[in-house]
């Protein structure tokens, strides 16, 4: 087993005044050799967006991207004529392919957005850009793993251009589970929105990530009441 355990304090920070944006991989003016990215996973961002605030139009390319709010709505817009608002629940796909422009902008007036951006990179270059979205039930994902991301279009929750699984959970106090690897040779990303886990006897707690590969299942007990993200992605 290897494994790498990535503290909430010690990711990348940038303050923009209107966005507080921490990163747990090397990101715009962050940069660590040693946190490039966990396999094909580039990018997990943890955003604080001010009150109608939020980022202009701006291109991507080849990249699968995946945002998933926590707090408040995000407003989107796109270059495939996409405007949609997405709040807790929510799950966006855009897969850039050859190109995409889109804004995001907190949809609230009068508080604050909160949400995780992922970025995957694709086992496929240039392909045709796409978007897509789901509202999760919560009660699928209360005390059990729900599937949020997979590569297979039928599948449970939204697809990518990669060979990768997500899951998301949300647990009560010392409910536990047992997650068996889609892949043998990915690895698994664990990330903690709230609350306190332990993922094979590491414990982990709010916006800690875990790393963990070269197994074939994983040991993951809520320590207290807690929501968290599984990323299974290839290595």
């Amino acid at each position: 087993m290897n494994s790498i355990l990535h503290k909430s304090e010690s990711r990348g920070k940038a303050n923009h005044g209107w966005l507080i944006s921490r990163h747990t991989f090397s990101f715009a003016d962050y940069f660590n050799p040693d946190r490039m990215s966990f396999g094909v996973l580039r990018v997990l961002n943890d955003d604080i967006i001010d009150a109608a605030k939020g980022f202009d139009t701006h291109p991507h390319k080849n990249m699968e991207i995946i945002s998933i709010p926590l707090e408040g709505a995000i407003e989107h817009r796109d270059s495939m004529q996409n405007t949609t608002v997405i709040e807790k629940g929510d799950i966006q796909v855009m897969s850039a392919g050859t190109g995409i422009q889109h804004s995001e902008y907190n949809h609230n007036k009068d508080k604050q957005g909160k949400f995780l951006q992922i970025w995957v990179m694709p086992n496929q270059q240039n392909v045709t850009p796409r978007y897509d979205q789901i509202t999760l039930d919560p009660e699928e994902y209360h005390n059990r793993l729900q599937q949020i991301v997979s590569p297979n279009k039928d599948d449970e929750g939204v697809w990518i251009h990669q060979n990768a699984w997500f899951h998301l959970g949300e647990f009560d106090k010392k409910i536990s589970t047992e997650y068996q690897f889609k892949d043998k040779k990915n690895g698994l990303y664990v990330f903690v929105i709230s609350g306190s886990i332990k993922v094979n006897e590491q414990q982990m707690e709010p916006r800690d990530g875990f790393g963990i590969w070269n197994v074939d299942k994983v040991q993951i007990e809520a320590v207290s009441d807690s929501e968290f993200l599984l990323m299974e992605v290839p290595m």
